[in-house]
């Protein structure tokens, strides 16, 4: 399972286009490539955080330090165990640099106490890390589950106006189970229209029992219409009306209102394993470094318009070759300042 670091919603909202089968089809394989594409940029193996053991060569490169282990293009978030050939090092025996990390680009002995790299019967893979590996583990609460799941489950259901930040792509973790959500479908809110609409697209607000059950920016449902809430006031919902190319319609007071809140998720990604989780159990959202999810965002829109038009973008009358150049030169400048925060630069080895 690859991991994105945008969601297909941050696309189709940058882009202002209607979610159809083929649109989305379109979407994830721009949204798949772009996140590739900035690892390479990043020279970074991933962002996300993943749980597994790496090994290490040693001796390394010749004149390193012999109480330092350069990690090379492993990004290191948190370590649960450290041993050379063989020998437990302890946690209170080594320093994760640099101190102002994660991500930690290297370990070094205690040179206060005994331990030593080394001891293997051969240099190949005489130093073995575990923890979890990754740019950040930064994560913001998004509800809780409706509803038990066990291990084989591959639906999660969030209560809560919270899940409207989760979107196909998002990485979510419930206990030590981290999962990749693949899908999204309408859930029922429990709340119902507190009054009549009409087919116009003036007819922006909704009364419902308790708005503290909504979340500005998330698009709701009723009937066969699709609404986006640009503000609450009070126990009322501000609409955007005919969202998402749904059609206008009329509907009755008590109509049920809908919210995207059952995920279908892959279970166990990122190196942990699929298990039981309790009715209620929090959701945690893995965070994407902020620049990584905009280049990823912007890298996936300047694909789907180029593939559009048939990568032949046609040039206005008057247009001179500084604004044929413009849109390149933006997302030039939004690479180089993904690189600049979030890339590794080429390291010289101190000895």
């Amino acid at each position: 399972m690859t991991i994105w670091y945008a969601t297909r919603e941050d696309v189709t909202r940058a882009l202002d286009v209607r979610g159809t089968a083929r649109n989305s089809a379109q979407i994830d394989r721009q949204i798949e490539a772009a996140s590739r594409a900035v690892e390479a940029l990043c020279h970074r193996r991933g962002f996300a955080p993943a749980a597994e053991t790496r090994y290490f060569d040693w001796p390394g490169t010749p004149g390193t330090r012999p109480w330092r282990l350069w990690l090379d293009d492993s990004d290191l978030i948190e370590v649960s165990g450290l041993a050379s050939g063989g020998v437990v090092i302890p946690s209170d025996s080594y320093f994760l640099e640099p101190q102002a990390g994660p991500p930690y680009t290297r370990i070094e002995l205690n040179l206060a106490g005994n331990s030593a790299f080394g001891g293997g019967p051969t240099p190949q893979r005489a130093i073995a890390v575990t923890g979890v590996w990754g740019y950040s583990a930064a994560e913001t609460p998004t509800g809780a589950t409706t509803a038990a799941l066990d291990a084989a489950g591959t639906t999660v259901t969030v209560d809560g106006p919270a899940s409207a930040a989760l979107g196909v792509g998002s990485v979510i973790r419930l206990g030590g189970e981290r999962m990749a959500v693949t899908g999204r479908r309408q859930h029922d809110t429990g709340q119902a229209l507190g009054g009549p609409l009409a087919a116009k697209a003036a007819e922006g607000s909704i009364a419902v029992a308790d708005s503290a059950g909504f979340e500005v920016d998330e698009a709701i449902l009723v009937d066969a219409e699709r609404m986006l809430i640009v503000d609450i006031a009070g126990n009322t919902l501000i609409v955007k009306r005919g969202w998402d190319g749904s059609t206008l319609a009329s509907h009755d007071a008590g109509a049920t209102v809908y919210a995207p809140r059952s995920l279908t998720v892959a279970r166990g990604v990122l190196g942990t394993t699929a298990a039981g989780h309790d009715a209620g159990a929090g959701v945690q959202r893995w965070d994407p470094p902020g620049p990584v999810r905009q280049l990823v965002i912007a890298e996936a829109m300047s694909a789907l318009t180029s593939e559009v038009s048939g990568y032949a973008r046609a040039v206005r009358s008057g247009e001179g070759s500084a604004e044929r150049g413009r849109d390149m030169g933006a997302l030039q400048m939004q690479r180089d300042a993904t690189y600049d925060a979030c890339g590794r630069r080429a390291r010289v080895r101190a000895v």
